[in-house]
Formats: C-alpha cells, structure tokens, sequence
C-alpha cells in the first residue's frame, strides 16, 4: 500500500504557521512585558507623589505651630505656604512624563525646600518652639519624610532604568516603536544634589 504524499504546498503553509505562531509569541511575550514595565514606572511615581504630598501636609501644621511662637515673621511663613501652594498645583501625567515637566515639578520642589530651610532659620531664634512638643513631633514627622521622598525617588529612578532599558534592546526596541512605548523622564541631579536635603530644627 503506497503512503499517502504530502504537497509541497502544505509544508510550505506549515513551516509559515509555526514561524507565525513563534512570532505571535515573541510580539506577544514582550509587548506584556512592556506593559508591565511601563505599569511599575506609573504605580512608583505615584509613591513619589505620595511622599511629596505627605511633605506638602505637614507644612500646614508646621507653620502654624511657628506662627504660635513666632507670628511677626509673617513674611517667611507667607514664603513657605506659597512654596507649598506651587509645589502641590504641578501635575504629571504618569502616562507621559516627560524631562520638561519633571523639571518643572522638580523646581517647585526644590522651592518647597528652600522656603522650609529659611524658616528652619527662623525657628533657630526661638527656644521655646524647638521644645514645643507639637513642633519636635512635626520635625520627627518632616525628617521622615525626607527620607521618604529620597527613597522613593530611588525607586522610581530603577523602575524608569529598567523599562528604558527593556524598550531599547533588540528585538523590543522595534515593538516599542510600533507600539508606541518612549522612554520615560529621569529626575535630574540638582546643584547640590550629591548631598542629602537636611532639615534642622
């Protein structure tokens, strides 16, 4: 009995399927994983908008404890709440940070630490604030916070490397820019920025 033959035809249309079905998975396999990456790079930054808003509703109560011992210096606190009040009206869009509007959210940060430092001056000529109870907790509260931010901050910056990364590397780099994944913001290094914010009280 002869054995049945099979077309060139059909090997030809099953080689293709098997290279397609290979391809679909290669595509498949790192357009998720992008997805993933691009997620973390969202959900971090929103950890370090949370550490800055935490920053931002504590200086309330801090100026307010100040203003109890120290209300003639009206100028500095009306400093620090402005600071505040411009820090905490720049937005982004974690979908699509870019360097321009991660430095302009980073200068109004930075503005935020500045008028915190002057008043930290301030608090320097009155003994009985530094041992107000209510003001060693906030200043507690604030250091806390600090490291928080620089933390966070840390984080964010090994999530954007990665995904940086991931959609720079050969074959991903092509499904990226069919897919329409960029590369994301890092924070830029400040004057200074080597050494760690500190805020004395």
């Amino acid at each position: 009995m002869e054995k049945p033959k099979i077309s060139k035809g059909l090997i030809i249309i099953g080689v293709i399927l098997i290279i397609a079905l290979a391809l679909y998975g290669s595509i498949r396999g790192a357009y998720n994983n992008m997805v993933q990456l691009d997620e973390d790079v969202t959900q971090q930054w929103a950890q370090v908008e949370n550490v800055y808003q935490r920053r931002a509703d504590l200086i309330p109560n801090l100026v307010n404890v100040v203003k109890g011992y120290a209300a003639h210096e009206r100028e500095t606190l009306e400093g620090v709440i402005e600071a505040r009040s411009k820090a905490t009206s720049v937005t982004i869009d974690p979908q699509n940070i870019t360097p321009e509007q991660l430095a302009q959210f980073q200068q109004a940060q930075e503005g935020l630490s500045s008028a915190l430092s002057r008043l930290m001056v301030v608090v320097e000529r009155y003994p009985d604030l530094k041992a107000n109870q209510n003001f060693l907790e906030l200043q507690a509260q604030l250091e806390g916070t600090e490291n928080r931010i620089a933390n966070e901050r840390r984080k964010y910056a090994e999530v954007v490397r990665d995904y940086n990364t991931n959609i720079r590397q050969f074959p991903r780099n092509i499904y990226a820019n069919i897919f329409g994944f960029d590369r994301k913001a890092q924070f830029e290094a400040m004057e200074g920025a080597q050494t760690a914010p500190v805020i004395e009280f």
